[in-house]
C-alpha cells in the first residue's frame, strides 16, 4: 500500500474531520470517535456508555435495525463499534465506492438513533448474557478484577459492560441523556482512510451533521494519592489460577511512553520476551503469559497476566519479580532492546496494510493529542529509545511502587 497523506480540519462549531489519503487503496474505512466511555459514568449506572453503543444499532427515525445493517452489507461492507474506558468508536468498512453509504448510515446511527423501548428490554438481556459470558470465563474476568484492584472506586476500575445489577437501572431517559451529552460534543473526530481527499469527506459528512454541537463536559481525573493498589481474589470451580499484576504509569503525554511500550515488548509481549521464555519455555509453568501497557490522559497501567497451575504460583511470582527487578536494576540486555524496536515497527507496518488501521490512527491521534501523529516521527522516536531510557522507565513504574494483584483460583 502506498504511503498515506494526512489532513484534518475543525468545522465551525462542529467536530474535527481527518483523512488518510491512500491513492492506491481499493477500500474505505470511516470512523466516528466519541471521546467518552466508561470512565465518564461518574454517578451513573455502570455500563451506560456500552449500552448506548449497543442501542445505536437498534434503529433510527428512518431505518430499522435490519435496514441499517442491510444497507451497508448489500454493498459488501460491514459495521462495528466498541466502547473503551475513555472513548467509543463507530466504524464502517467496505470498498472505496461505498464511502457515501458508510457516511450516511453511520451519521444516521450516531445522531438519530431512536432507542425504541422494546429494543432496550431485549438488549438488556443480550448485554446481561455478555456480562455472564465474560464473568464465567476466568481469562476474561481477570481483566475486570485487576482494573478494580488498580483503580479502586474510580470509574476506570469499573467493568465497561457494567454489572447485572447496574444495567437493570438503565432506562431510555438515561440512554438518551448520555447520548445527547456525548454524541454532540464539539471534540468528536470523524476520520476516514482510502483513495479520497479531505474535501471529499467534508462534502459527504457536512450535510448529515447535527445543527449544533456543544463543549465537552469536564471529566474527573484519577488521583493516586490515597488510593493505593489493592489485592483482590475470586474463588470458583476452576483448575487453573488466573493471575494478574498491575502498576500505575504516567499518562499518554509523558516522555516515557515510547520506552514503556518497548519495555512491555521485551518483558512479555512476544515469544522472545523474558517472561515467555522463562515461565513457558524454560520452566513450563504456563501456556499463556503476557504484558500490556495502557495510557489514558493523566495516568495509565502496566499489566502482567498469566494462566497457571495453582501449585506454580510462588515459582511464577518469583520469576516475574526477578525479571522486573533485573530491568529496574540493570535495564535491557544488549540484544533485546533492538529486537523490541524491530518488533514494534514491524507490527505497525503490518497493521497499516489496513485502511481501518489508518482511520483509527488519525482519529485516535487527533482525539488524544490534538494533532495527527506522524507515523514517521513515531518510528523515529521508537528508534531513539536508549537503554538508559528503558532503565528510567522501569524505575519510574516499578521501583518502590506498590502493585495491584488479582487472582481467580479454585476453592
Amino acid at each position: 500500500m502506498s504511503a498515506a497523506t494526512h489532513a484534518w480540519l475543525k468545522l465551525p462549531n462542529g467536530p474535527r474531520l481527518a483523512v488518510a489519503t491512500l491513492p492506491d487503496s481499493e477500500c474505505a474505512a470511516l470512523s466516528i470517535h466519541i471521546p467518552a466511555g466508561s470512565r465518564d459514568e461518574t454517578s451513573l449506572p455502570q455500563g451506560l456508555a456500552h449500552f448506548v453503543e449497543h442501542m445505536v444499532f437498534k434503529g433510527t427515525a428512518s431505518r430499522s435495525a435490519s435496514e441499517l445493517s442491510l444497507t451497508v452489507e448489500n454493498g459488501g461492507g460491514q459495521l462495528n463499534a466498541c466502547t473503551a474506558e475513555d472513548h467509543t468508536v463507530y466504524e464502517g468498512r467496505g470498498e472505496a465506492d461505498l464511502l457515501p453509504v458508510l457516511t450516511e448510515v453511520l451519521a444516521d446511527m450516531v445522531w438519530h438513533a431512536s432507542f425504541p423501548e422494546p429494543e432496550i428490554a431485549l438488549e438488556r438481556e443480550v448485554i446481561g448474557e455478555e456480562i455472564t459470558m465474560y464473568r464465567e470465563n476466568p481469562a476474561d474476568h481477570i481483566g475486570d478484577l485487576i482494573s478494580a484492584a488498580l483503580w479502586h472506586d474510580h470509574p476506570l476500575g469499573h467493568p465497561i459492560s457494567g454489572t447485572s445489577d447496574s444495567i437493570e437501572r438503565i432506562d431510555r431517559s438515561r440512554l438518551t441523556e448520555f447520548r445527547d451529552l456525548h454524541h454532540f460534543r464539539d471534540d468528536i473526530v470523524i476520520s476516514a482512510a482510502g483513495p479520497f481527499a479531505l474535501d471529499d469527506l467534508r462534502k459527504l459528512i457536512e450535510p448529515r451533521l447535527p445543527a449544533r454541537f456543544h463543549a465537552a463536559p469536564p471529566r474527573i481525573p484519577f488521583d493516586p494519592v490515597g488510593t493505593p493498589p489493592r489485592q483482590l481474589s475470586d474463588r470458583r470451580e476452576t483448575d487453573q489460577l488466573q493471575l494478574a499484576l498491575a502498576w500505575h504509569t504516567p499518562g499518554r503525554h509523558h516522555p516515557s511512553r515510547h520506552a514503556l511500550r518497548l519495555l512491555s515488548l521485551m518483558l512479555g509481549e512476544s515469544a522472545s520476551s523474558r517472561l515467555f521464555l522463562e515461565l513457558r519455555e524454560e520452566r513450563g509453568l504456563c501456556y499463556q503469559i503476557s504484558t500490556d501497557v495502557t495510557f489514558f490522559t493523566e495516568t495509565g497501567a502496566f499489566e502482567i497476566g498469566a494462566g497457571l497451575d495453582p501449585a506454580a504460583r510462588e515459582e511464577a511470582l518469583h520469576c516475574i519479580f526477578r525479571e522486573v527487578r533485573d530491568l529496574t536494576d540493570h535495564g535491557p540486555r544488549a540484544d533485546e532492546l533492538e529486537r523490541s524496536k524491530r518488533l514494534a515497527i514491524a507490527h505497525s507496518k503490518l497493521a497499516f496494510e489496513s485502511t481501518a488501521a489508518h482511520a483509527a490512527w488519525i482519529g485516535e491521534g487527533l482525539m488524544d493529542y490534538q494533532e495527527i501523529p506522524s507515523i514517521t516521527r513515531w518510528r523515529e522516536a521508537t528508534h531513539a529509545v536508549t537503554p538508559a531510557d528503558v532503565l528510567a522507565a522501569a524505575r519510574l513504574v516499578f521501583q518502590d511502587r506498590p502493585h495491584a494483584t488479582a487472582e481467580i483460583t479454585g476453592p
